[in-house]
């Protein structure tokens, strides 16, 4: 295995912006915790700083109809930015969360580090936050080992990724004082096939009264520097198709790139509130995956929420039971005006089945 002092020596390619290594599955579990060492903004805060800004972002949301927490909330789709960037964003999904009953939390995450064609488990019995550690479910993850569907992350890989990470501090402070448990989940790059097939394996699991979901993603990542410039000429109705920016491709002087964006990520946000005629999950599911073979957008959370819809499809076609999902806040990192400009986009929603 890897030594933490070696993984940066460890071989890498980029790929949307990120860095893929190829050497860190195959762990095996053990008793060490894992620690928030990700490069993310975790270790940027002190326990009593972070804990105080997490609940003002969460007191700073504004009441909707129906009022928070939701009744009958089950999971939450939510970002994984730097907190500067996502966390009053990730706050609203947040709010929605009623925590009566709860006692474990699943959090599916996508791999930005690790060339991962499958699902992953931790092999660490304790994840640790800057406001207190939050312990995994130990039955409940060999349950999905004995599958033989999901492979070990090693310390290394584990530690190196921040979509589970960001996610830890607003569990420990949403589910305060609670004996709470997680069962971290690392998704790969996966075909929408396979979405499906762990959808029917996570779908017992999440539909028990006493489980919840996070869904760690965010929305589109626009600029050169993620190899990614989609624009659409006209604002809507118009049905004009895409085009690519580049420095002689310019945006149209009446239709700002970043309202481009915003059209682009409503577009997928619409299809995931299972706004389709039938409103069934496994149509949502196609139409998602057609979506994003059409505008390449970089949602790098697309995989987990493949996975999500996959679970839903399962409860919809076995229990009868259908879900809603309700976006409750979208922003931007910036406003995108040139080509040299970039931007991320984050989006919050919470589902009830």
């Amino acid at each position: 295995m890897t030594s933490r002092r070696e993984k940066q020596d460890a071989p890498v390619v980029e790929n949307f912006g990120w860095q893929l290594t190829y050497c860190c599955l195959g762990g095996k579990t053990h008793d060490w915790p894992r620690m928030p060492e990700a490069g993310t903004a975790t270790m940027n805060f002190k326990g009593e700083q972070l804990a105080s800004e997490l609940a003002n972002w969460i007191s700073q949301v504004q009441d909707t109809d129906p009022p928070y927490p939701i009744a009958g909330c089950k999971a939450v789709i939510a970002p994984h930015a730097g907190y500067s960037y996502s966390g009053p964003a990730a706050a609203w999904a947040y709010k929605s969360i009623d925590t009566t009953g709860i006692k474990r939390v699943f959090i599916l995450g996508p791999s930005h580090h690790l060339y991962l064609n499958g699902c992953a488990l931790s092999g660490c019995k304790e994840y640790a936050t800057p406001i207190g550690s939050l312990p995994l479910d130990l039955e409940t993850m060999k349950e999905l080992r004995d599958t033989g569907k999901f492979d070990i992350l090693d310390i290394d890989a584990d530690e190196a990724e921040h979509s589970l990470e960001m996610h830890l501090p607003y569990v420990r402070t949403v589910f305060k004082e609670m004996d709470v448990s997680i069962v971290p989940i690392m998704v790969g790059a996966i075909s929408k096939e396979s979405e499906i097939a762990y959808g029917k394996v996570l779908a017992p699991f999440l539909a028990r009264e006493d489980t919840f979901c996070v869904v760690s993603s965010d929305f589109c990542h626009w600029g050169t520097r993620f190899s990614y410039t989609f624009y659409y000429p006209e604002p809507e109705p118009s049905d004009e198709p895409g085009i690519r920016l580049s420095r002689t491709v310019a945006p149209s002087t009446s239709h700002p790139i970043h309202e481009s964006i915003s059209r682009l990520d409503h577009e997928a946000m619409d299809i995931l509130t299972l706004n389709s005629p039938s409103g069934v999950a496994s149509d949502a599911h196609t139409e998602f995956s057609q979506y994003l073979s059409k505008t390449k957008n970089t949602i790098c959370g697309r995989h987990p929420i493949g996975v999500l819809l996959g679970v839903l499809a399962t409860l919809e076609e076995g229990r009868n039971v259908h879900a809603t999902i309700k976006w409750v806040r979208y922003e931007q990192s910036s406003p995108c005006e040139t080509i040299r400009d970039s931007s991320v986009s984050y989006a919050s929603a919470w589902v009830e089945f």
